[in-house]
Order: structure tokens, then sequence, then C-alpha cells
């Protein structure tokens, strides 16, 4: 249960940070479902690669950040298209 709320507020976090970068129209719970799932894409692809600090949710935060980002960039470019 609490890996699912840490999962959940990680995923806030990351989805509210790369809202900043590139402006969505989600809502609270779409940005936290990018966040969730653009962390989980990045902690698979880039995981050993952004291990930036010792502290794993200061880590976690990046990589969902990075991946939300990603992810963001990924779904303006299919709304454009």
């Amino acid at each position: 249960m609490e890996g699912i709320l840490l999962l959940i507020v990680i995923g806030a976090v990351a989805g509210w940070l790369a809202s900043f970068i590139i402006p969505n129209g989600f809502g609270l719970i779409g940005t936290i479902i990018v966040g969730i799932i653009g962390g989980v894409l990045a902690g698979h692809f880039l995981g050993g690669v952004l291990s930036i600090t010792s502290n794993p949710l200061v880590n976690s935060i990046i990589v969902g950040f990075v991946g939300a980002v990603i992810l963001l960039f990924i779904l303006r470019l299919v709304k454009a298209a």
C-alpha cells in the first residue's frame, strides 16, 4: 500500500514539474497519470543512466520528471498530427 501511495506522490510531483516545461491541459489526475507513466517508462529505459544523487526518492522524482517531459512531448506531437 505504501508503494502505491509513494508512486502516486512521485508521479504527481514529476508530472507537476514537467507541466512547467511543457504545459498541458490534463488537469490534476491527468498530470499524475502522465508523471506515473513517464516515470515508469523512464525508469525502465533510463534508470541506470540518470542516477544523479544517492537519495532514491530524489532520483525517482528526477527520472519521473524526465520521463514525463518526454511523454508530454510525444503526446503533443501526436496531438498536433
